[in-house]
């Protein structure tokens, strides 16, 4: 049985609060890795059949394809969001978050909605004492008294549970830690959470995939980040070096090779894996890459620069939604919805991959290690 089907009266909400002044731009739009954290957030609280975002006034969510309710009381903070997303929800209770808490999950969504009954109104995650409005499930009942606070002009959340019937839950005693509740103000909490991000360059079979990557590995390199590479093999006829003792081992019978020195190792499994456990596997890394780029997958959903090359391929294949940039050396920028650059172009290219990933707004993560900045 799905969550949608147990839990059919609830609803799920993400406050925004547009532009921080602290963080110098909207917080819901940033960037982690690959995702910008509404985008994230609204992923894992589809596990309920409606997700609302509240914005302050016109935004960009909607051209993510998310219903967004809108302020019609101004400068009232959150009090206002939470009004509007239950006006508007189709559930009879609805878990609330907030868009800078990069860290919630469907899980603990569930979890705190597990705890619903005709006894409570509201039910709160509360932590060493500190109670978390913006990890919560409301009841509509509550709208007459969020209403009444507004009339009087009270704003903070925590004035309706000394109104209504709140259950507080004990973060201490869940399988959730603290950073699951976190918000994030600064520049310095968001780069705690860095991780890296992932792009294709994809292309037919020698269209200069290769070349392409060694030259951004380059570029980034020398703006002061280092990288990851993964090649996908579609045709499974990789081997290793012939005569060399690993591949003896393998035609051996083992299951498994590795090979090691002081400065680097080489493992090779007798199974398949999928890209997700491989990126994984270089996050566990003790200085992860700060960027990963994949030879191939033209097809996945990853983001990708693509090699458009005469001779080799008569047009783009690849899904246009997913398309950062096109290297090509006859294609006009008018016939795709992309930028378009010269397949020797590499600084360009580089350029269009920063503007991208906003990586104006990061720092790579060495300077979390620390190297000074």
């Amino acid at each position: 049985m799905t969550v949608k089907e147990k839990l059919p009266d609830i609803s799920a909400g993400i406050l925004s609060g547009g532009r921080s002044s602290r963080m110098g731009q909207d917080k819901a739009l940033i960037r982690i890795g690959n995702e910008r954290i509404i985008e994230k957030l609204s992923r894992e609280l589809s596990v309920f059949p409606e997700v609302l975002v509240s914005a302050g006034e016109n935004s960009s969510y909607e051209a993510l394809g998310l219903p967004v309710v809108y302020d019609e009381h101004r400068n009232i903070g959150p009090m206002e969001g939470l009004y509007q997303i239950l006006k508007h929800a189709a559930g009879d209770y609805v878990f609330i978050c907030a868009a800078d808490m990069p860290e919630i999950t469907g899980d603990i969504a569930v979890y705190i909605s597990g705890y619903i009954s005709s006894d409570y109104d509201c039910y709160v995650i509360a932590d060493d004492d500190h109670i978390q409005p913006l990890c919560a499930v409301y009841s509509k009942r509550v709208l007459p008294v969020i209403e009444e606070l507004i009339a009087s002009g009270k704003y903070r959340l925590r004035e309706i549970f000394s109104r209504v019937r709140t259950k507080y839950i004990s973060l201490e005693f869940t399988c959730f830690d603290k950073n699951t509740v976190r918000n994030i103000n600064t520049r310095e909490d968001l780069r705690e959470l860095a991780k890296p991000f992932v792009f294709c360059v994809s292309g037919y079979s020698d269209s200069g995939k290769t070349g392409l990557i060694e030259r951004l590995i380059n570029e980034f390199i020398t703006d002061g980040w280092s990288v990851g590479v993964i090649k996908h093999d579609g045709h499974d006829c990789f081997t290793d070096v012939r005569g060399a003792d690993t591949e003896r081992f393998i035609t051996a019978g083992a299951a498994a090779t590795a090979v090691f020195s002081d400065n680097r190792y080489a493992m090779h499994f007798g199974e398949g894996t999928d890209m997700g456990s491989l990126i994984d596997r270089m996050m566990d890394m003790k200085a992860p890459p700060d960027a990963v780029i994949i030879e191939g997958m033209k097809n996945s959903a990853f983001p990708k620069i693509e090699i458009v090359r005469r001779g080799i391929s008569e047009k783009s294949v690849c899904d246009e939604a997913s398309l950062i940039c096109i290297a090509t050396d006859f294609l006009s920028p008018d016939s795709v919805i992309c930028p378009v650059y010269g397949l020797d172009d590499t600084r360009g290219i580089f350029l269009c991959l920063k503007e991208y990933f906003d990586t104006d707004f990061w720092r790579p993560n060495h300077t979390l290690r620390g190297i000074s900045e």
